[in-house]
């Protein structure tokens, strides 16, 4: 199913941090920027979590909240969360069957070389459970979080 802006955002339930479920009804009435991402603590993947971390207070103050999904594990998800102090929840998606729901899990190019894997991308899911936006390969890990605050801003102004 491809993900596309004014369709309905596919519905999830991931554990999220200690272990607890964490569904996108949860955030019903919420911009929801839900952010895919290979693994924790890892060059690019840092840099996107701190300039989402970064970015948190306008990203709060414009109605939104932030949702990072890999497949690593809860423990990674809390060290990784300390280290860098995130304020957002990191969501756990070991099987990869959401990331494969929204695009984010499949064929790339890796240097060079096909392979498969986790697609850095993007979806921005407004307050009535539709997709707003969907990046669906984000080519600069430290911009993209830029990116999505001037889609916000965009859209509330």
């Amino acid at each position: 199913m491809a993900i596309q802006a004014g369709k309905a955002a596919p519905a999830f339930t991931l554990l999220g941090p200690g272990g607890k479920p964490v569904a996108l009804e949860d955030y019903a009435g919420k911009h929801v920027i839900l952010y895919f991402y290979p693994k924790d603590d890892t060059p690019g993947c840092t840099k996107e979590a701190c300039g989402f971390r970064d970015a948190w207070r306008e990203i709060q103050s414009l109605g939104a909240v932030v949702l990072g999904v890999s497949a690593d594990g809860s423990e990674s998800h809390a060290r990784f969360v300390a280290k860098y102090k995130l304020p957002f929840p990191l969501l756990s998606d070991p099987d990869r069957k959401v990331m494969t729901k929204y695009g984010a899990y499949g064929e790339k190019m890796l240097y060079g070389k096909k392979t498969t894997g986790v697609i850095r991308s993007t979806v921005w899911i407004g307050p009535d459970g539709k997709v707003r936006k969907h990046w669906a390969r984000v080519a600069k890990a430290e911009a993209h979080p830029e990116q999505v605050l001037d889609a916000l801003r965009g859209a509330a102004a």
